[in-house]
């Protein structure tokens, strides 16, 4: 008698990068492990890259950006039926792995309900729990199957908590390895630049909250600093954001500025003034000296202030001086500090002083250095793998 197989079922993935870094990041390890297991079916929450590799997405980052905690409880009715939508959907698809990519908000309460339904769970790029909310080492704990961080000095701080985690590398010195540039002058002849010029980079961010709250801020200074220094802008739009929300602002403040990619922006400026979060750390990698800039609004900065323990906010200041250090390899203006004056007084000193200029390149390049390891992508899906 003829005897018949029965289908292998398709293994299954479910990821959830609710931003556009984790989209970013979350896209290596999902390429690389397509590679190697091209049948697998990948569904959850994620954005552009990961819908070039084919994922279903149930969400987008683009309904997933939600910053701050006023705006994280307005959006509470919206996050509760994300929520229910997740849960039914791996009840539904029983995936027969997760991976959670930073965003940790949803993400460790996911991760409690995955452990529940028997799914691995693991977990890239780390919560920063050594900058605020240390109690959710705990639920990391109880939730997650493996922990694979990106910067070194989070080994240490897990063992210190009884959690082994893996080092795995930084994906952002993996992506930036990959880039291309043309000569500088090559650049410059294209975007009709006088070579004798100084470029000053504007990364405003890649938020609404933050083109609202921090552009503005920018373009004062830009107007102050071009009144001293022969000057050109170039400003790094985030692709996911509407066009108009730049201009208005530009057109308010009438300043001109070029537009390029924030990468060729971080590759050819001699400095950049950028909104904190992981354009501080690419920039880091590219050692271009920086003005890192925050604000947000008073109620948010009023209970951030009092949950996070550290003293410097920007990932280039932690990564190149320590965690706990009160030392500066960039500075940061927080809050009523990121003013239009503030601003373009800090840039100017770096500016008009080839030393200080000079230094802090040397210093981000130093700091680039402890983040280099071999590929995370390869890393993170051989560990799913593992899984699957």
């Amino acid at each position: 008698m003829m005897q018949f197989q029965q289908p292998t079922r398709r293994k299954t993935l479910f990821v959830l990068a609710g931003e556009v870094s984790g989209d970013l990041h979350a896209a290596g390890p999902v390429r690389s492990l397509l590679e190697q297991a091209p049948g697998t079916r990948v569904f959850g929450v994620g954005g552009r890259k990961l819908v070039e590799l084919g994922a279903e997405l149930l969400y987008t980052t683009d309904q997933m950006s939600i910053m701050g905690f006023v705006e994280v409880l307005r959006q509470a009715p919206f996050l509760r039926k994300v929520i229910g939508d997740l849960k039914a959907a791996i009840v539904r698809e029983k995936p027969d792995a997760a991976l959670l990519v930073d965003y940790p908000g949803m993400n460790l309460h996911i991760a409690a309900f995955l452990k529940k339904q028997g799914i691995p769970v693991i977990y890239y790029i780390s919560p920063q729990v050594w900058a605020w909310k240390e109690r959710r080492v705990e639920k990391i704990r109880a939730c997650v199957d493996r922990l694979l961080v990106i910067f070194d000095f989070e080994v240490d701080f897990y063992r210190r908590h009884g959690i082994e985690a893996e080092f795995v590398g930084n994906p952002v010195v993996e992506e930036l390895a990959e880039l291309k540039f043309a000569p500088k002058p090559e650049f410059l002849a294209r975007m009709g630049i006088d070579p004798a010029a100084r470029i000053v980079g504007l990364l405003p961010g890649s938020r609404r909250q933050e083109i609202e709250k921090i552009f503005p801020e920018m373009l004062g200074a830009a107007k102050r600093i071009r009144e001293q220094v022969d000057i050109v802008f170039l400003l790094g739009r985030s692709s996911h954001l509407a066009p108009s929300l730049y201009d208005r602002h530009l057109s308010e403040a009438g300043v001109e500025t070029l537009d390029c990619s924030s990468y060729e922006l971080m590759q050819y400026s001699d400095l950049l003034l950028v909104t904190s979060g992981t354009a501080t750390l690419e920039s880091l990698c590219f050692a271009v000296p920086m003005v890192v800039l925050y604000k947000t609004s008073p109620l948010n900065y009023f209970i951030g202030k009092r949950l996070v323990k550290l003293h410097n906010i920007a990932l280039a200041n932690i990564v190149a001086c320590g965690l706990l250090s009160e030392k500066q390899a960039v500075p940061e203006l927080i809050q009523h500090e990121a003013n239009a004056d503030a601003i373009s007084r800090k840039a100017l000193e770096i500016l008009c002083d080839d030393a200080v200029s000079s230094s802090m390149r040397r210093e981000l390049q130093e700091a680039c250095a402890r983040l280099s390891s071999d590929s995370p992508s390869r890393h993170v899906a051989a560990v799913l793998l593992e899984y699957l």
